[in-house]
């Protein structure tokens, strides 16, 4: 594992660190074409990204912090309160960050009159993509988000040793890569919302459709993953998860149904 991977002058550079900036100018960039295709103030795009990324990375420590509180107690929690802890790039939580970067682009929309779903349509994609990105991060550095050891069984063949891990596996030990799996499983589900992005029929079609897929995929990742389960056997996050893949199908459930209402009535 590389969770430094070398150091300019006294400046370390760390692999989750670079691969966030990576996700960073990537997803700016597109985001960029997707504002102009949309007739979008394409100079609201660096304001997005950044609000996405400051939301994100307050909201997933935030998460992280009350997960690890409510499993593990209050010596836990005072020992992730310090410093060093708590503005460091280990422990985050993924979906406190995309909730509270949801909130912060919702206020943002409000301020400059921006239809809050023409946006996160846009958003939807690049999101995926990002989020594979950062995956990759959280493999070099080995950060914890690995699976359960694959040591003896079939699949041993592609166990990983995360044993220089900035959250070390015993030596020896091969686990699930599953950063891998999660970037794999992201890159197929952006380029099918990309492909589909100039083909929806109302708008959030595309944004409803990334709450589902993205969610199946992180309750999918959860089953080889080594969270603590909360209830019926299920982790925060496969709840969170089943939360948006239910909300995705409603919404787009009534929406269609809305659509097919308003071409009936237009027909008549």
């Amino acid at each position: 594992m590389y969770p430094k991977l070398f150091e300019i002058g006294p400046v370390p550079v760390y692999s989750y660190g670079l691969m966030l900036g990576i996700a960073f100018l990537v997803g700016s960039h597109l985001l960029n074409r997707e504002l102009i295709r949309k007739k979008i103030n394409p100079d609201f795009g660096v304001n997005i990204t950044f609000i996405s990324l400051i939301g994100g990375i307050i909201g997933a420590k935030l998460f992280y912090i009350l997960e690890e509180w409510n499993f593990r107690g209050l010596d836990i929690l005072s020992s992730q309160l310090k410093p060093d802890v708590l503005f460091s790039a280990a422990g985050l939580t993924f979906y406190g960050g995309l909730l509270t970067a949801i909130a912060g682009l919702i206020i943002f929309c409000r301020f400059k009159k921006i239809k809050v779903l023409d946006l996160f349509d846009s958003m939807a994609p690049i999101a995926a993509l990002c989020y594979g990105i950062a995956r990759i991060g959280c493999h070099l550095s080995g950060d914890g988000d690995y699976g359960i050891e694959v040591n003896g069984t079939f699949w041993e063949f592609i166990g990983y040793s995360y044993a220089n891990g900035t959250v070390p596996t015993d030596p020896g030990v091969l686990v699930h890569p599953t950063p891998i799996y999660e970037f794999i499983a992201s890159i197929i589900i952006f380029i099918y919302l990309w492909n589909r992005r100039a083909k929806i029929k109302f708008t959030g079609q595309l944004f409803y459709t990334y709450l589902i897929l993205a969610g199946i995929e992180r309750f999918l990742i959860e089953m080889i993953r080594l969270n603590p389960k909360v209830i019926f056997d299920l982790s925060q996050a496969q709840l969170i998860s089943i939360a948006f893949i239910v909300s995705g199908f409603i919404a787009l459930y009534v929406n269609k149904s809305k659509k097919n209402y308003q071409t009936q009535q237009n027909q008549n």
